[in-house]
């Protein structure tokens, strides 16, 4: 009863209040000591955040009315209770009853034969109700009408992959810190200790685990053997190609995985620059734990007077803000909290930090924009205006294996190798 409680809680917080999955998750789950506990709690709020468009359609057809604002926990725990019915395959009796308790518990006692009623109809019509649902696509992907549509627009042939892979759970894949030894040693290690992992030929620094799990429990988690990136943002160093002695800027850096990456690869004077002082200690804690060195800074990249000591870079990564719809299966709230017009916004302000920081860019050197979204407006699209109007600017070959022609760059698609959607951009400066 009590892990339905906070999933009810956790769920109207992100799906009511806007705030976001993993930042209501994480308090949700402090609570409770048994690490089955958390990962039932985990895997119950993912599934109903993910199908949440789907579940609340359903509702509406279960009941006569919609619940009263004041009920909005009672809402979220029908959700909740749906999903563990019917995505998590948990016996209907258990959820039902565990759910009913778990209203009063609320202080919503009003509404328990409610709960009852609908979650018991929700498994017994579950077929019929299913049919009605996948009319729609807004209900059969869970996914905002405008985000099916600028997919269907910006990748008509692979929309339905798109959507599918969305929807799916995401691998756990590491990095392996190879100044601290082989990614074959590792995954000796990992086999030794009875942890299935498989080690991708795209991705030749990574471990992708066969089952989620606490990752500081892991060999070699706290000599920093590894850290967790997946494979699609692990090309961002073989892209970007430092090499010992370059001064390196990630401008966006936070939590500091490129940015180790980039140090873990080469000798280089890295900047991490965050405008999220808050983050910053995520960064450093990162870097700690690998044994890497950085200058940490916060500041905000439109701004570099602020914080730039006039010293040129001759590698700039811009992992640029934006929509994260190449994530989704990760960061499936995104699908709640996102709007068709924040896609404008965010260009504005990817093409404003380009802009910024170009000068700071050495003669000769490169300039990687990457983003996890897959929308054409965010990517090929802010790339194209920027080489426009950057006389001094030109856009370098990519290898094909970083996913499809996007304009100047390259495209990967969500679930496309097992890896995330990404976007790559390489510019160069001309001397």
């Amino acid at each position: 009863m009590a892990l339905r409680v906070a999933g009810a809680r956790t769920l109207a917080r992100i799906a009511r209040d806007g705030q976001s999955l993993r930042a209501a998750l994480a308090p949700a789950q402090a609570p409770f000591a048994d690490a089955r506990d958390r990962a039932l709690l985990a895997a119950s709020v993912f599934a109903a955040t993910r199908w949440w468009l789907r579940l609340d359609a359903a509702l509406a057809q279960l009941m006569d009315k919609p619940l009263p604002p004041r009920a909005r926990e009672v809402h979220a725990l029908l959700v909740l209770g749906c999903a563990q019915i019917g995505l998590l395959a948990m016996p209907a009796y258990a959820v039902v009853a565990a759910c009913v308790d778990a209203s009063r518990a609320l202080g919503q006692g009003q509404f328990a034969g409610l709960v009852n009623a609908v979650l018991r109809r929700y498994g017994r019509d579950s077929a019929p109700l299913a049919a009605h649902l996948d009319a729609d696509p807004v209900t059969r992907h869970a996914c905002p009408r405008w985000l099916i549509e600028a997919i269907e627009h910006d990748w008509p042939d692979q929309a339905a992959a798109i959507l599918a892979a969305s929807n799916a759970e995401a691998p756990l894949t590491l990095r392996v810190n190879l100044r601290h030894g082989t990614r074959a040693a590792l995954h000796e290690r990992f086999a030794a200790a009875g942890i299935e992992a498989s080690a991708p030929a795209a991705a030749p620094a990574a471990l992708v685990l066969a089952h989620s799990t606490d990752v500081t429990r892991l060999p070699g988690y706290a000599q920093g053997a590894f850290s967790v990136q997946d494979a699609a943002a692990q090309a961002v160093a073989a892209v970007l190609q430092p090499r010992d002695g370059m001064r390196v800027l990630d401008a966006c850096a936070a939590p500091g995985g490129k940015a180790a990456h980039l140090l873990e690869s080469a000798a280089v004077d890295l900047v991490a620059l965050d405008s999220d002082a808050s983050r910053l200690d995520r960064v450093r804690d990162n870097l700690r734990r690998l044994g890497l060195a950085a200058q940490v800074v916060a500041g905000d990249a439109t701004t570099p007077a602020a914080w730039w000591d006039g010293r040129p870079f001759e590698r700039i990564l811009v992992d640029a803000p934006c929509s994260a719809t190449g994530i989704i299966r990760r960061q499936p709230d995104i699908k709640l909290h996102r709007r068709a017009a924040d896609i404008g916004v965010l260009a504005a302000g990817q093409r404003h930090i380009l802009d910024a920081l170009w000068p700071l860019l050495a003669p000769g050197g490169h300039l990687l924009y990457a983003t996890c979204s897959i929308l054409r407006a965010e990517n090929e699209a802010v790339l194209a205006g920027f080489l426009a109007a950057h006389d001094d600017a030109g856009a370098l070959p990519l290898p094909a294996q970083l996913g499809h022609p996007a304009g100047v760059g390259r495209q990967h698609l969500p679930g496309e190798d097992g890896m995330d959607g990404f976007f790559y951009g390489l510019l160069a400066k001309h001397a």
